[in-house]
């Protein structure tokens, strides 16, 4: 057990207090998390009425049909900025940092009056509801205020972290047609400057005519929040587009997904109180950009009331603990981060200090191998650590924490309330402590209004519900525990299948990073449609080491010992990278598919990846 909630834990959680206000008493969570999976419309009820959702939430009935064509609270009308915006004037909501030292805050009133200058700008433009405002923006107050803005018209955000290629942003933002397009002109990171000027204009100029290029930090920012107005929000539907985010586009042309303005809010609600136990009071940091659906989430803490705390630059800069201090300096009450950055805290031996107002950490974007688990135990006692899984599709995540369980490494502790996680055998069937499909058989109210540009939602329904009609297939392998803990064996589109016996690659990688020597790693199964192929490790070395015979012996005779036999590689080679998305992630089906005679352009989009020069050395 890595860490046990103490009763006081318990007594002060949010969760509680909701549990008292349902009439249950108790921390029974299964029993909780039932209820909200098999009674969908009284549960999501409860979220509007609880948090007393700003809003006309009408009389027409809150679920109706299936999925995939399920439809929320229909006849409601809200709008995210007038909940978001919501919190006392006084209050902070935002503090914005970036690596060389700015610092900038807004209180609730401030960043309201902001939001509404911006507001006015974009109508001046011509922005109205339903526009698209297309975003090349690093995670800066700009950003946060631009987007509330247009929400706040009714209009529909979309945004990429500037540095995205050319390519990747045109492939994103072509398909939405903006009418706005905001941008910087540069950004620093981990300690220099990239000038991406020529990259703005090179943009600008492929997008399919937008009414007006406004860059931040020119007079054409300057004159968009000119003039003072009244804050003001457009009462939209409840299923009304909200943003546009995008599948990682490392194949294919990215699916633009489509999140709905009451979906969001709602979810949001309740993964940030009940499963992060954010509110009032709380200062919330997520280390993230603007491309990645995490900004997304962070920007949710202002509906939870929380103080949000924004940063522009590299996690390591000047040093492997910059993120650590910034959770000291600022007080922050929750950090959240991906889990290479909690395993690189790990290997450089870091003892972060001066934390005494963290409550918690979250982990997400990969699974955490319990390593890490152990390590954050040992170097933060008493701050439970919250993994979580889920994705851009959703916007949240489907397993996590809760402050009513335990935490045990390697273990996600329970399936959140109102998702109904459930793994999948080959034939469809729900099994219990078994690697399966993870699947949800209920719909959730954050799943995708739409696709854009996907008329008649066959793009939609072909994503989600092919393999399992009815039934949301999500990608991943899970496996669900007797006692309702789950563990995420990574993409079950990149598992490693050998002799029958399947694994996910999370628990490869386990095995070989622990190595000392080996910085990176990725684990390639060729096979296709029954046939075995060739199992494929590459590894990237340390700097000043070498693969050497020794170590591939090594290597072979702990997976063998740790895995199985079937799961010893039949070939190790050394690589001077590993391919990545901007966003961190591994690129296993863009290789696999390289390795299977798929040209290099055609398997991955390079202007979506942090390194797509290494892509060369895995063309057969």
């Amino acid at each position: 057990m890595i860490w046990e909630p103490s009763p006081e834990v318990v007594r002060d959680a949010k969760i509680t207090r909701y549990a008292g206000w349902l009439g249950r008493s108790g921390d029974d969570y299964d029993a909780l998390w039932r209820w909200s999976v098999e009674s969908p419309e009284e549960f999501w009820t409860s979220i509007w009425d609880y948090f007393a959702v700003v809003g006309d939430r009408g009389d027409g009935p809150v679920l109706q049909g299936a999925m995939p064509g399920a439809r929320w609270f229909a006849g409601a009308t809200l709008n995210y900025a007038r909940n978001a915006l919501r919190g006392d004037p006084a209050r902070p909501a935002v503090v914005a940092r970036d690596e060389e030292g700015a610092r900038r805050t807004y209180t609730y009133g401030e960043l309201a009056e902001e939001v509404a200058r911006v507001r006015a700008g974009l109508a001046r433009l011509g922005v109205g509801r339903g526009d698209r405002v297309a975003a090349y923006l690093p995670n800066g107050p700009e950003a946060l205020i631009a987007f509330l803005a247009t929400a706040s018209l009714g209009a529909v955000w979309s945004s990429c972290s500037p540095d995205f290629g050319v390519s990747s942003v045109v492939d994103r933002f072509t398909q939405i047609t903006p009418k706005v397009f905001i941008a910087v002109q540069g950004y620093t990171y981990n300690g220099r400057r990239f000038d991406r000027s020529a990259v703005v204009a090179e943009i600008a100029a492929r997008l399919p005519g937008p009414a007006a290029t406004v860059l931040v930090g020119t007079p054409s920012w300057d004159a968009l929040r000119a003039e003072p107005a009244p804050p003001a929000f457009e009462p939209v539907p409840f299923d009304h587009p909200l943003w546009i985010v995008y599948s990682s586009g490392t194949t294919g042309l990215p699916k633009p997904i489509v999140h709905g303005h009451g979906g969001i809010v709602l979810e949001h609600l309740k993964a940030l109180a009940f499963h992060q136990d954010l509110g009032e009071g709380d200062v919330f940091f997520w280390y993230t950009t603007t491309g990645w659906m995490m900004w997304n989430y962070l920007v949710g803490g202002l509906l939870a009331g929380a103080t949000i705390v924004l940063y522009d630059g590299s996690a390591t800069h000047p040093g492997p603990d910059a993120l650590w201090r910034l959770v000291a300096e600022e007080g922050v009450t929750y950090f959240g981060t991906g889990a290479p950055y909690i395993i690189a805290s790990m290997r450089a031996g870091l003892r972060p200090a001066g934390l005494s107002a963290l409550r918690g950490v979250g982990s997400t974007g990969s699974p955490l191998p319990p390593e890490g688990f152990a390590w954050l135990h040992d170097a933060l006692p008493g701050v439970p650590l919250g993994s979580f899984s889920g994705g851009t599709d959703v916007c949240t995540g489907f397993v996590g924490g809760v402050p009513w369980l335990p935490v045990r490494a390697g273990v996600i502790p329970c399936r959140c309330l109102g998702a109904a996680v459930e793994a999948y055998d080959p034939e469809g069937r729900p099994v219990v402590d078994e690697v399966g499909e993870l699947v949800l058989t209920r719909p959730m109210p954050s799943m995708p209004v739409m696709f854009w540009n996907d008329p008649d939602g066959e793009r939609y329904r072909d994503s989600y519900f092919a393999e399992y009609p009815g039934v949301w297939r999500h990608g991943d392998w899970i496996k669900i525990r007797p006692d309702g803990g789950c563990v995420i064996y990574g993409r079950s589109d990149s598992t490693l299948n050998r002799g029958g016996v399947r694994m996910g690659t999370s628990e490869f990688y386990r095995v070989v990073e622990r190595f000392p020597h080996i910085e990176d790693s990725l684990v390639i199964d060729t096979g296709q449609l029954g046939q075995e192929g060739r199992l494929l490790l590459y590894v990237t070395m340390a700097e000043g080491r070498e693969l050497t015979g020794d170590l591939v012996a090594d290597l072979r005779a702990a997976l063998r010992a740790e895995l199985s036999p079937r799961h010893v590689p039949d070939e190790i080679r050394q690589v001077p990278g590993i391919p990545r998305t901007l966003s961190g992630k591994k690129l296993e089906v863009p290789v696999r598919k390289i390795l299977l005679g798929t040209p290099v352009d055609r398997a991955a989009n390079t202007g979506a990846m942090a390194n797509p020069e290494v892509l060369r050395h895995f063309v057969p």
